[in-house]
């Protein structure tokens, strides 16, 4: 066998089962006594902290609380936590447009073996080196213009005191317990593995590296115990893991049989005490986790496990790769259930990005920075291809030539070509002035209507998690704007004057009006775009920031607004190959033309 536990359990563990009808109903009811903090609803899952009703005596809606991982900061970050940072950036911001208080909490985890190993390789104390990577993932997500609220850090002194807390709450509800444990540890996963999991000599499935043996005297989580629980949880809740075939592997894991975890290790000095034991570190993962609550802590209140769950709990949403499923659906609801917290509503668990068909490596040297990317084409560029061209929740491909055919197609022609033509047309015909209402223009037409039958599918996308079909769908609105140019051809009916020319400028008002709402409906994937799109209709930085879903219904543009003068929003991407100095060849390499502060040269967009 892999491992080996030597334990023996008290006679009131077996009482607290949940797998024993009479102890069921024991426990459910000891959870609310212990805590008198904890409102329970069906079968003492997802319960939650009550909420405070405000002066009017309704209750306030709750707020939709979105999370990243904690990303493990042993190294900078790389394009694997730029995709699913950058999706839970989309989701938040599209919940705003909708109206509802969002918390977008990301962070960094920065205790455990391998930040210790990481900054002695580089000369630094532990302390030194997570400061300078959790910079570095600040520093990428401004570059990629993610709009977090929280940004946690598990070095942070109100997540140890939280930590603390709730493992004392687990540990007088009788689920943690000391063991002797033997068995093959992999310390790139900081997770003890079972022989039947590992490949040809005993190596990890995931990093490709061999386990070694490790025997220590640590503390467990009795994870066994929340077997039934967790079975019946996914049942009555088949939407609480997604997509609904990573449900499928997690039932798989639950059905096989649970074992109790090791929540401490004795040979890890960087980590968070166990209470009452100086000897011994919390587990990464059972600290980590935490980090979703500790979050909501304010940094001005006293630390405490009760103010933090009060301040959102429970998450709405947990985004995750799917190499860390089985820490985010089985154990983490194990440990919330132990302690008396309401679970998170949904788990999603995404796929893997490979380069050119192929696993990204050092080794293989394929890697892809985000911050080379965002630096070359922007981030527009970066969010837009990878939350159009990777179906979410499936693993996804890059390549350099596919990255620039689809962005150059979709965001310079498709969407700025069509609006920088527009403008040109009314520019040089109307003195860039609308001739009348939106709403107006687009009577007796058709166009409104699939206009608006788009803007609803849009919507569902967005809300079923499904970014890529939510932005073909904004997508399509301008290929219909572009045929209804084409179809009618503004330009031609100038020309002939009077009632064709009067025609002739409604026409440009409808596309404007189409143009002014995928500005709307593209903002959660291409902020600074779409902002751009706006600034040439005419409108101001704040109203643009004030915008919400509803302005997605036709009629916002008014007869006599002024638009802007006509200039691309988005420029082509030139590929440019040729030698380096000195004579040696050089790599294919990307310049975007972009009309932002990076830029370095103008972009010409067709008119």
């Amino acid at each position: 066998m892999a491992a080996r536990i030597n334990y023996s359990i008290q006679n009131s563990l077996w009482l607290l089962n949940p797998l024993h009808s009479k102890a069921t109903t024991h426990f459910r009811n000891r959870l609310k006594f212990r805590q008198n903090l904890f409102s329970l609803s069906k079968g003492a899952v997802f319960c939650s902290y009550a909420t405070n009703t405000d002066k009017s005596g309704t209750e306030p809606a709750d707020p939709f609380v979105l999370t990243t991982p904690l990303y493990y900061v042993n190294a900078p970050p790389h394009m694997g936590s730029a995709y699913t940072t950058i999706a839970a950036d989309a989701i938040a911001r599209f919940q705003r447009l909708l109206g509802k208080k969002v918390i977008f909490i990301t962070g960094t985890d920065e205790h455990g073996e391998k930040i210790a190993a990481a900054a002695a390789d580089g000369g630094s104390s532990p302390g030194e080196h997570c400061d300078v990577v959790s910079q570095a993932y600040k520093t990428l997500w401004k570059d990629l213009d993610i709009a977090y609220d929280k940004f946690i850090r598990t070095t942070e002194p109100k997540h140890e005191a939280i930590v603390k807390e709730f493992y004392s709450s687990v540990l007088a509800n009788g689920d943690i317990y000391k063991a002797d444990y033997e068995a093959l540890y992999c310390v790139n996963c900081e997770e003890y593995k079972d022989e039947k999991e590992l490949l040809e000599n005993q190596c990890c499935p995931i990093h490709l590296k061999p386990c070694v043996a490790r025997k220590e005297d640590n503390y467990f989580f009795a994870l066994s115990k929340y077997q039934k629980l967790l079975e019946d949880t996914l049942t009555e809740n088949p939407d609480f893991v997604q997509p609904s075939f990573r449900l499928n592997e997690v039932q798989g894991w639950i059905k096989s049989g649970l074992r109790d975890f090791s929540i401490s290790r004795a040979s890890v000095d960087w980590g968070i005490p166990v209470p009452n034991d100086n000897r011994q570190t919390i587990y990464v993962w059972f600290d980590a986790l935490l980090g979703y609550i500790s979050a909501l802590s304010e940094d001005r209140d006293q630390p405490s496990l009760r103010t933090a769950v009060s301040s959102g709990w429970p998450a709405s949403l947990h985004l995750i790769g799917k190499d860390i499923l089985r820490f985010h659906a089985v154990y983490w609801p194990a440990m919330l259930m132990s302690a008396g917290i309401g679970l998170p509503k949904k788990v999603f668990g995404h796929g893997f990005l490979t380069k050119d068909g192929m696993k990204m490596g050092k080794s293989l040297g394929n890697t892809l920075e985000p911050n080379e990317l965002v630096h070359n084409f922007g981030s527009d560029a970066v969010r837009y291809f990878f939350l159009k061209e990777v179906e979410f929740g499936n693993d996804g491909d890059y390549s350099e030539d596919r990255f620039i055919k689809i962005v150059n197609a979709h965001l310079a022609n498709t969407i700025g070509n069509l609006l920088n033509r527009t403008l040109g047309l009314l520019k040089k015909n109307c003195q860039s002035t609308l001739v009348v209402d939106s709403a107006v223009a687009a009577e007796g037409t058709a166009f409104k209507d699939t206009v608006e039958k788009l803007v609803e599918t849009a919507q569902g996308h967005y809300e079923n998690l499904s970014l890529s079909s939510a932005c073909e769908a904004v997508l399509e609105i301008s290929n219909a704007g572009n045929s209804y140019m084409d179809e009618h051809a503004p330009w031609s009916r100038f020309k002939q004057g009077g009632a064709a020319s009067e025609a002739a400028a409604k026409d440009l008002v409808i596309i404007l009006e189409a143009m002014r709402i995928i500005a709307v409906a593209l903002s959660p994937v291409t902020p600074n775009l779409c902002w751009r799109i706006y600034e040439q209709l005419g409108y101001s930085n704040e109203q643009f920031s004030n915008a919400a879903w509803s302005d997605t219904k036709w009629g916002g543009l008014k007869g006599g607004q002024v638009m802007a003068q006509p200039k691309p929003v988005f420029g082509r991407i030139e590929l440019k190959t040729g030698t380096e100095d000195g004579g040696e060849p050089a790599a294919a390499k990307q310049v975007a033309k972009k009309k932002e502060k990076k830029a370095k040269a103008q972009a010409v967009a067709e008119a």
